[in-house]
């Protein structure tokens, strides 16, 4: 049986006879319409229309029967049988050259249809007009099977063909010559000579701070320890007795080591000793649930050990807060000997045209510390552009007054002024009057400050402890709500904490226009942190009902104070009467930030944060940028910069104003550190 395959326009034996179609509706010419016959198949496709032909007999006998498949009208492929009688004159056997009639093997038509595709590629239109001879000589031409139109793009897609792949093929070479020399360049810094890492080639992959056979040590310890109470509750003390050894052996090869490059040489060797007894406890001793059991109790009481811990840690730096360095100690007592005994006590007060002239720019400082205060007035003395209008009034206590006073006699700042005044000559300053001296009076504050045995005492908790310290209650703190009776001549003063630096000229803060406001201030407040629901409890209805739990907190520190508006506005009379309210401590806790809060809400202009930067006695991760451009940094916090606690990388701030060389420091050992 031999196969024929028709189109539209060229039918072809694959086995060494052509047909030639000249039309297919010839067909219905002689034979009829081929939808006539008997349909045998109905099937449903999208393809051009076809006809194939399954030939039963060789093309010379009389008859043979035609299997035709054809497209109707509606799209669908119809089988049918014809008769080669049927077939009208346009449908021509053509015989292969030689009338050889055997068919082509599949490699040869494979190979005839390669050849004629590329001599097509080549040059198609010859393709396309060869002529075909049949039996007999009689030429028959080929019916072209595209368009020209067709033909041209066919031709225009193998040139962008050709084209596109000569690209791709310069762009590869590009690429692998780039990264050649990328690779060549690279190798260059090869350290080859490097043994013993783990990375030998690449130096940046070396941590000189790796810590994981340290943390593999700490990790066999924490094992050790869970095994060695396993082995003690199952009786097995030889073990026992080898966990806890290997665990000493382990804890002394750490010491105090962060890092490996600390270790002892021995501790590698006490990790595979310590690995080589944990395997047999495993084996000897291991059950899951056992061993996770035992690792949560460890757990829980590593826990409570960490906050007993936490709770120690914050007394201890509370305690170093307010514990004087025997340095700083012996400073005032070195200074009030010499007051006394070289009689600069005698010496007569400054004259008063210039400490009540206030078209000078006047600053309180109110402290008991002498050399904080002298580095307050140093650095806004180097930094001032015109030091001869700068006066300042420094208040402090009994005991504090004559080593003050003895500084600036002997150590007077350039051209500007210094008043030294004693908190205790204020008369008008007495219990009768000042909320705060009244109830340190009442026996409830001093139970709660002197007593050990209170319930809020430290063995308690470390919530309230910062606050228990007596110098929120001191008188030098609560001063600044009293500031138009203390200078009551002065229109503007700048108030300015004992524990900054001023790293700029300050005399633009007088022409501020405060737009009413009695505080000019910088604001704290940061998303969520430093507003008044911090300070305040706002569970009381006394403070819910007139304050805002979202207002915006602000700093004391550095303030700049109209006291032509505190007089009129009544400022001091607020305070007195927020402080009487909160006798038992249940609107805010002690200090002078929250009754400063209540006292100037809605009285406090915001100024620009450069003005004033703050966390350099508590936060480390402070941006360097923001404190070098500060116009005045605040030590706030415990971590002051005349203490050893102090943050190592800030202390330089501050220190640059101390004068080191100063005969009274050097006596004393005050040193730069």
């Amino acid at each position: 049986m031999r196969t024929l395959f028709i189109s539209r326009k060229l039918l072809k034996f694959v086995f060494g006879v052509d047909v030639v179609l000249a039309d297919i509706s010839s067909i219905s010419t002689n034979g009829g319409d081929i939808a006539g016959y008997q349909t045998l198949y109905d099937c449903d496709r999208k393809e051009e229309d076809t006809v194939s032909s399954v030939v039963s007999n060789n093309p010379d006998e009389k008859d043979i029967d035609i299997i035709t498949a054809y497209s109707g009208v509606s799209g669908t492929i119809r089988l049918g049988r014809v008769k080669m009688t049927d077939l009208s004159a346009s449908w021509v056997w053509e015989n292969t050259v030689g009338g050889n009639r055997e068919p082509k093997r599949s490699s040869q038509v494979m190979e005839e249809s390669s050849q004629s595709g590329s001599r097509f590629r080549e040059n198609p239109e010859q393709s396309m007009d060869e002529n075909y001879s049949g039996e007999g000589g009689t030429q028959y031409s080929r019916i072209l099977p595209m368009s020209p139109v067709k033909i041209k793009r066919q031709i225009k897609r193998q040139e962008r063909r050709k084209l596109r792949a000569l690209e791709l093929s310069q762009q590869d070479k590009e690429t692998e010559n780039n990264i050649i020399a990328a690779a060549i360049e690279r190798s260059k810094g090869f350290e080859t000579g490097v043994k013993g890492k783990y990375s030998i080639w690449r130096r940046e992959y070396e941590s000189p701070n790796s810590d994981s056979t340290l943390k593999l040590i700490r990790d066999q310890i924490i094992m050790a320890k869970a095994y060695a109470n396993l082995a003690k509750s199952n009786n097995e003390s030889t073990l026992y007795n080898s966990l806890i050894k290997y665990s000493r052996e382990s804890q002394l090869a750490i010491g105090e080591a962060s890092s490996d490059s600390e270790l002892h040489p021995s501790a590698l060797d006490r990790a595979k000793d310590m690995g080589h007894i944990l395997s047999i406890a495993k084996d000897q001793l291991y059950d899951c649930l056992t061993v996770a059991r035992k690792l949560r109790a460890m757990l829980q009481s590593t826990d409570e050990s960490v906050y007993a811990q936490k709770k120690k840690s914050a007394f201890l730096i509370q305690l170093a807060a307010k514990t004087v360095p025997r340095p700083l100690n012996c400073l005032p007592l070195q200074l009030a000997a010499d007051y006394f005994l070289l009689g600069y006590h005698s010496k007569g007060d400054l004259p008063k045209e210039k400490l009540e002239d206030p078209s000078l720019y006047h600053y309180a400082i109110f402290s008991d510390n002498v050399l904080a205060a002298s580095v307050v007035v140093n650095s806004t003395m180097q930094n001032a552009k015109e030091p001869e209008k700068h006066v300042f009034h420094i208040v402090t206590d009994k005991l504090n007054f004559a080593a003050m006073r003895m500084w600036f006699l002997v150590n007077p700042p350039s051209r500007a002024t210094v008043e030294v005044q004693n908190i205790d000559d204020f008369k008008w300053l007495n219990s009768s009057y000042c909320s705060v001296l009244r109830q340190l009076e009442s026996a409830r504050i001093k139970e709660y400050y002197f007593k050990a045995n209170h319930p809020s005492s430290l063995s308690v908790g470390s919530d309230n402890l910062k606050y228990r310290n007596p110098k929120y209650l001191s008188m030098l703190n609560h001063l600044r709500f009293y500031l138009p009776e203390v200078y009551p001549k002065l229109d503007k003063i700048l108030f300015l904490d004992d524990d900054i630096v001023v790293q700029k000229d300050l005399t633009p803060l007088w022409s501020i226009d405060l737009k009413g406001m009695v505080n000019g201030a910088v604001e704290t407040c940061k998303e969520s942190f430093h507003r008044f629901d911090k300070y305040l409890n706002f569970s009381n209805p006394l403070i819910s009902n007139n304050f805002s739990p979202n207002a915006c907190g602000w700093a004391f520190g550095m303030n700049i104070f109209d006291l032509k508006e505190w007089k009129k506005r009544n400022i001091t009379g607020i305070y007195h009467r927020w402080q009487d309210m909160n006798e038992d401590r249940t609107l805010w806790k002690l200090g002078t930030l929250p009754p400063g809060l209540i006292t100037f809400y809605n009285l406090t202009y915001p100024l620009n944060r450069g003005w004033h930067v703050l966390g350099l006695g508590y936060d480390p991760a402070l941006n360097q940028t923001e404190i070098e451009n500060a116009a005045v940094i605040h030590y706030n916090g415990n971590y002051k910069p005349w203490l050893n606690l102090a943050v190592s990388k800030y202390r330089s701030y501050w220190s640059r104003y101390v004068m080191f060389e100063n005969p009274y420091l050097r006596l004393c050992n005050i040193s730069e550190q």
